[in-house]
């Protein structure tokens, strides 16, 4: 830990699991900012924090601050993060990171010429289970991978205004639900060459079910599934020709695994449970970067960060979905 000073841009529900998370890790949250200082001022008093500010330029120039979280809505990451950097603090932006690849390269970009740090606040690479999984990947353990498969499916309300069907928020599965299973995908396999996928749209455009394969380096597959319309398994698995990792339900948040061999037999078994949602981990990550003066992160880098925003630009190019900002 390097004791570095939180401020929190918005005060939606992910900001109150973040911020509840970072309390549990002992961390230090110093300042709240929202459109509303009534906003700030409730959200401060919940998690005894000291200073609320009735503006996000307010937050980023509070010279206590020296790291934003940012929780707006999709389509403000990339100006809060911006405006965050250019006051000289470091970001964690909240996923995805941006609505598309050209926002989030011009957050890396702005970051590296402030020699700043600037992160995406995926925060299922951190956990335990994901580390440990990374772990046997490098030791060779599964063999050659062939197949990767994960699915992120939830039932939310149809409700054309809510955020996650509105497409002036960046509405749909895929942005919310896919991020998951996608960033998945490219950390066990690589950046896609090929990529295939399929939709469903809801009435309002906005996609409620998609569906990807993709082709990686060296030939391996990965399949996703998001849907926003119905709730499914939630499992995700990695087959190689040695073994298998099965990861169980819910596999982007604290869970188990276990490593099986093609004659059934398990190898290993992890249980990955923690204290509080697991939000503190990509947090304390940040920390550890900026004590050593990275402006990257290393378990997922600014620049995969762009390439998986590229990712999802050809699926919705696939499937036909541009959000009005884009027009």
């Amino acid at each position: 830990m390097t004791g570095l000073h939180w401020g929190i841009l918005a005060t939606g529900g992910i900001a109150h699991a973040f911020t509840s998370d970072l309390r549990t890790a002992g961390l230090d949250v110093t300042a709240v900012g929202s459109r509303s200082i009534e906003s700030a001022r409730a959200f401060a008093e919940q998690y005894d924090i000291p200073h609320a500010h009735g503006s996000y330029e307010e937050l980023v120039s509070d010279p206590e601050v020296d790291i934003v979280y940012i929780a707006t809505p999709h389509p403000g990451h990339v100006e809060n993060a911006l405006l965050a950097l250019d006051h000289g603090k470091h970001v964690l932006v909240e996923k995805p990171f941006t609505l598309n690849a050209d926002e989030a390269a011009v957050i890396r970009d702005r970051a590296a010429q402030k020699g700043l740090l600037a992160m995406e606040a995926m925060w299922t690479r951190y956990l335990p289970h994901m580390v440990r999984i990374r772990e046997i990947l490098s030791e060779g353990t599964l063999g050659e991978i062939r197949v990767v498969s994960a699915d992120h499916t939830q039932k939310i309300s149809t409700d054309p205004g809510h955020r996650l069907n509105a497409l002036e928020l960046g509405g749909g599965a895929l942005l919310d639900l896919g991020i998951y299973p996608i960033s998945f995908a490219v950390d066990v396999l690589g950046v896609p060459e090929r990529i295939t996928a399929f939709a469903r749209l809801s009435d309002a455009g906005s996609d409620a079910e998609v569906a990807t394969v993709f082709v990686h380096p060296g030939g391996a597959l990965s399949t996703t599934v998001s849907s926003s319309r119905g709730a499914g398994a939630n499992v995700a698995q990695i087959v190689g020709t040695e073994a298998r990792i099965e990861i169980d339900r819910v596999w982007y948040t604290p869970t188990t695994f276990c490593v099986v061999t093609p004659d059934g037999s398990v190898r290993e078994e992890f249980d990955g449970a923690v204290e509080g949602r697991g939000m503190q981990y990509q947090a304390l990550a940040a920390e550890r970067l900026v004590a050593a003066g990275a402006t990257s992160s290393d378990i997922l880098s600014i620049d995969d960060t762009v390439a998986i925003m590229g990712v999802l630009d050809e699926v919705r190019r696939q499937i036909g979905v541009v959000y009005p900002s884009e027009r």
